[in-house]
């Protein structure tokens, strides 16, 4: 398998959120590099084009969006 990824991603396991239009989604983030992140849902749900995830305890908030999507796990880019 090829590795696409312009970073490393370091495994983690969050508890994050997923915000857009005054809706906040609980998520798990698996992983983590400074390009993008993967994430676990607890049901499947259409997200809109970007959005922003947000780590509590590490004071974390990066705006996102979907890069590819497995059933409840999510990758995802940083959006600059």
């Amino acid at each position: 398998m090829i590795e696409k990824r312009a970073a490393q991603r370091h495994r983690v396991f969050k508890g994050g959120t997923i915000t857009f239009e005054n809706c906040g989604i609980a998520c798990t983030v698996r992983n983590m590099s400074g390009n993008g992140a993967a994430i676990d849902l607890e049901n499947p749900i259409i997200l809109p084009q970007s959005f922003t995830l947000s780590i509590s305890r590490d004071n974390f908030v990066r705006n996102c969006r979907t890069v590819w999507r497995n059933d409840k796990r999510i990758g995802l880019a940083f959006v600059q």
